[in-house]
């Protein structure tokens, strides 16, 4: 299933449905004077067009989902955390290579365990 919309804007409201009960989320955890944030929304566009699969791509805004961002330990951005059946498996704090990413994706929907990058911080 390919996801027509490039985010999901996700809020205390509906990171339950939207997060939680999903296969595999990618949540973009940003704040609005994150500059390093407005250089990584092209690369998740990138992949979501790449992907033929059920990726979803969520959008976090820290500032006003201040719970969320406590809970999973959210103090620096850019963060993207990745989320498999409901449980964080990853999280990369800063920019990563599109290619990376794409790989940790690959690698979650064949099954396979993914192996902690440089930038994960768990």
């Amino acid at each position: 299933m390919l996801i027509n919309t490039p985010y999901i804007a996700l809020s205390e409201a509906n990171f339950q449905a939207e997060v939680l009960r999903a296969e595999l989320v990618l949540v973009d955890c940003w704040a609005s004077w994150c500059q390093p944030m407005h250089y990584l929304k092209p690369a998740y566009s990138k992949l979501l067009l790449a992907t033929t699969t059920s990726v979803k791509i969520g959008h976090l805004n820290i500032a006003t989902s201040t719970q969320l961002a406590a809970r999973y330990r959210v103090r620096v951005v850019p963060t993207l955390l990745i989320f498999h059946h409901g449980e964080v498996v990853d999280r990369i704090i800063g920019s990563v290579p599109n290619r990376e990413l794409t790989q940790k994706v690959d690698q979650l929907l064949a099954g396979k365990s993914i192996s902690r990058s440089q930038f994960a911080c768990l």
